[in-house]
């Protein structure tokens, strides 16, 4: 496996610290993914419970002591080995400069120290940046990339979108 690219962002532009989020945390992460306007919001208790019971499988990025970005995830329960990813999110001050792929990269190092090796994630069919970024994502560390239905929007009880399934994996080597 390839290890994380290095950041699109200069070090002599900003400085970006990348950690484990703490309880601390919760509140920005939701003001973050309101202030997205694209993301599915949760309830601001759902972002610290996160923070506390699976910080372990999410990440932060911070710039001067505030955090600009994230990524909730967690291990599957049926498959240790995969990591779901939540959600992705960067204020809207710090986007373009490579954060969320560096979040993603790692967050799945870290998480490859711990056994996992694949990195799921849903995606609704409009939100073609998310899907481009997870195909980088993949392409960058030599990953298979495959998408599959999950979700129709009948399963939802209101207008959400059908929701896919995107797959980053080990390549299959055939004998």
């Amino acid at each position: 496996m390839r290890t994380a690219p290095t950041p699109a962002v200069s070090p002599t532009t900003i400085t970006i610290d990348y950690r484990q989020p703490t309880v601390d945390d919760g509140a920005r992460l939701w003001e973050i993914a309101s202030d997205s306007r694209v993301l599915d919001v949760n309830s601001s208790y759902s972002y610290v419970l996160w923070c506390h019971d699976f910080a372990a499988s999410s990440i932060v990025a911070e710039v001067d002591g505030r955090v600009v970005g994230f990524v909730t995830g967690y291990r599957r329960q049926q498959d240790p080995s995969t990591v779901m990813v939540w959600q992705v999110a960067v204020d809207s001050e710090f986007r373009g400069h490579g954060i969320a792929a560096t979040l993603l990269h790692r967050l799945f190092d870290r998480m490859q120290r711990k056994g996992v090796v694949a990195m799921h994630t849903t995606i609704s069919p409009d939100n073609v940046a998310s899907q481009r970024l997870f195909e980088s994502v993949a392409h960058g560390r030599g990953l298979r990339f495959a998408r599959r239905d999950l979700f129709s929007a009948n399963d939802f009880p209101d207008s959400h979108l059908p929701e896919e399934l995107y797959i980053l994996e080990p390549q299959v080597s055939e004998p």
